[in-house]
C-alpha cells in the first residue's frame, strides 16, 4: 500500500498542517554570529551553542528517563534539493573555530567549550536556511526492532526545547510558536504537537505497554493533514516539508503510558514487501 491511497489522496498528504510547525518555531534564540568558516554558506541553517548546551545539560538533569541512551544532534532535509552528503559543522565564535564530526546517519554531539560559550557561538553547517531541520535523537539500545521508548521520546521534546532545535515559519507562526512553547509544561501535554520524525515512512504507529495496545489515529500521523487540509501553502514553512510520511505525535503527558512504553512502527516499505510475498 502507497502513503497516498492510505491517506486517501493526494491533497491530504501534501497539504500537511503547519500546526506542527507552530510549535517548531525557532524561539528564544540568543543572538548568533554570521559565519566565519571557509566551508560554511550565506544564510547558514544555525543553532545558538549556548543554548545547544543548555539542552545538554537538561539531559544530564533528566537522564532518569531515559537511563540507558544517549544525546545525540540529528540534521534531517527540509528541501527536497537539499544535498545530506558530506555535511560539514563548525562552532564558530569571535575568535573560536571548532569541527565537529557528523556520522553517516548525519547525527553528531557537541563538545564543551567555555570559549564558545563566552563568544555566544553559532553551530554552522555548510548548508542554508531552510535546507535542514534539526532534532534531539535520545535511543535506548537493544530495543526490539522497529521501536523506540517512549521516555526516550519524552526527552527528546524537553531537550528540543530547550536547545532551540526548531525551523523558521511564517512570523504570526513564529510568535504563535513563542506562545505555545513558552508555557512551562509543553511536554507534559496529552495533545503536545511536538513533531517526530519516524526512520522511514510509516503506515502505522502503536504504543505498547505490557497487554495494552493502541494504535495512533490518523490525525496523529502524517504532521495531522487530516485536519489541516486547507494548509497547503504553509506547507513549505514546516519542517515537515519533504518528510511528511514519516511524522507523528506522541501523546507525551498521559502518564497511563509509563517511560518504558514502547513505540512501534509499522513501515510502509514493509507492507509493501508484504504484499509482494503474501506467504511470508
Amino acid at each position: 500500500m502507497k502513503l497516498l491511497s492510505l491517506a486517501g489522496a493526494a491533497h491530504l498528504v501534501f497539504s500537511a498542517a503547519c500546526m506542527a510547525a507552530v510549535a517548531q518555531d525557532k524561539i528564544g534564540g540568543e543572538a548568533v554570529l554570521p559565519s566565519v568558516t571557509s566551508t560554511a554558506v550565506g544564510d547558514p541553517v544555525d543553532k545558538s551553542y549556548r543554548r545547544m548546551v543548555r539542552g545538554m545539560d537538561l539531559f544530564e538533569e533528566k537522564h532518569a528517563m531515559a537511563p540507558n541512551a544517549a544525546l545525540r544532534f540529528k540534521l534531517l532535509p527540509r528541501r527536497p534539493d537539499t544535498n545530506m552528503n558530506a555535511i560539514s559543522l563548525d562552532i564558530v565564535g569571535k575568535t573560536v573555530a571548532l569541527p565537529v564530526r557528523v556520522a553517516r546517519d548525519h547525527t553528531f554531539t557537541l563538545e564543551r567549550n567555555q570559549k564558545a560559550l563566552e563568544e555566544d557561538a553559532s553551530v554552522i553547517p555548510n548548508r542554508k536556511a531552510g535546507s535542514m531541520t534539526w532534532r534531539t535523537e535520545i535511543r535506548t539500545p537493544g530495543l526490539p526492532p522497529n521501536t523506540r521508548r517512549l521516555g526516550d521520546m519524552r526527552l527528546e521534546c524537553l531537550v528540543g526545547l530547550e536547545a532551540g532545535l526548531f525551523s523558521n515559519v511564517r512570523p504570526v507562526f513564529g510568535q504563535l510558536a513563542n506562545l505555545i512553547i513558552g508555557v512551562i509544561g509543553y511536554c507534559d501535554r496529552v495533545d503536545t504537537q511536538y513533531l517526530f520524525f519516524a526512520d522511514r515512512p510509516i503506515f502505522s504507529v502503536a504504543l505498547v505497554s505490557g497487554s495494552r495496545r493502541e494504535v495512533l489515529s490518523i490525525d496523529k500521523l502524517y504532521a495531522g493533514a487530516s485536519y489541516n487540509e486547507n494548509l497547503k501553502a504553509d506547507l513549505p514553512f514546516c519542517d515537515c516539508q519533504v518528510l511528511v510520511d514519516r511524522t507523528y505525535f506522541l501523546p507525551l503527558g498521559d502518564h497511563s503510558w509509563p517511560d518504558d512504553t514502547l513505540i512501534e512502527y509499522d513501515y510502509m516499505d514493509d507492507k509493501d514487501e508484504n504484499q509482494r510475498n503474501p506467504s511470508s
